[in-house]
């Protein structure tokens, strides 16, 4: 009897799920592509997806479901997971949780943790089986990895509703700001677009990625979305998060809050983005950034 249905995706991390999967029982994993031999060292046995779009995901979790009637389907927290892991608790009006951590598993049901009010505050829940879990990205701890599982390919029954007659691949930014451990952020502080250039030159010198505020990739379309960070854009979990010329939207702090060491530079003292941070500088970026950079560079040469 299969207890877990794992799905995973290209920016799953396969050995924190293979942790919470591991406390229930028997597990079996739903992958795409190259990402089947990465798992199969986690999992007995891989069920190959034809493709990685949403139907076909769906289709395969519920082809699998029905088979096998696990007590928790879970993943990683992504858009695309969440369409298709909605539709199966529709279906079978089962509890649904996303971005959870901290799972602990009895024999009636699981509790976990989640935030709520963007992240600022955190809840314990709990739910029976069957449940569909989606774990928040690196708050597992991680499991090695000794399996040396077989891999089959999934024949989709189920009918799909949509078809897909070209696959374009999105631009982007060339970053995974997700997985970074340094990021200088620009936001609305900035009046041009060719004045950001002042926060590429800051993050060359101290090895950082570039992320931004909403504003900057949505609207004024300054940067891709791969840069985009807060509640409908990417969470991140740095060492160091220099926000420079962002203000603090609730928005844009609950993509912050597992970032170790907040810094801010706003030449508005009332700016929200100063009661969420561990250092704040209160000054004109035009002014400061270039002096912070040389001395930085002074800095490196010694």
């Amino acid at each position: 009897m299969v207890d877990v249905l794992v799905v995973t995706s290209k920016e799953t991390d396969a050995s924190e799920i293979l942790t919470v999967a591991s406390k229930v029982g028997e597990s079996v994993a739903l992958a795409y592509g190259d990402e089947c031999d990465k798992i199969a060292k986690y999992f007995k046995k891989v069920y190959k997806l034809p493709s990685d779009d949403v139907e076909s995901i769906f289709n395969g979790i519920k082809q699998l479901y029905d088979s096998n009637k696990p007590k928790l389907v879970i993943g990683v927290t992504s858009k695309n997971l969440k369409d298709a892991f909605s539709r199966l608790a529709g279906i079978y009006d089962m509890p649904f949780s996303t971005d959870v951590y901290d799972v602990e598993v009895t024999e009636n049901g699981v509790s976990f943790k989640r935030g709520f009010l963007s992240g600022r505050a955190i809840m314990t829940e709990e739910a029976g089986y069957p449940s569909i879990l989606l774990l928040a990205p690196r708050k597992t701890q991680k499991s090695e990895g000794k399996e040396n599982g077989s891999i089959e390919e999934l024949s989709i029954s189920a009918p799909s509703k949509m078809v897909v007659k070209e696959r374009k691949e999105k631009a982007k930014g060339g970053v995974n700001i997700e997985s970074a451990k340094l990021i200088v952020s620009v936001g609305r502080g900035f009046k041009n677009k060719d004045d950001i250039k002042l926060a590429f030159d800051l993050a060359d010198i101290i090895g950082a990625q570039i992320g931004c505020s909403r504003p900057i990739a949505a609207d004024l379309k300054w940067l891709s979305e791969d840069h985009w960070v807060g509640l409908s854009g990417k969470k991140v979990t740095p060492k160091l998060y220099v926000a420079v010329g962002i203000s603090g939207a609730p928005q844009h702090l609950a993509g912050i809050t597992d970032a170790k060491i907040v810094v801010a530079i706003n030449n508005d003292k009332t700016a929200p983005i100063f009661k969420n941070a561990d250092y704040g500088v209160i000054a004109d970026l035009y002014q400061f950034i270039p002096i912070f950079a040389n001395k930085l560079k002074e800095k490196m040469k010694k």
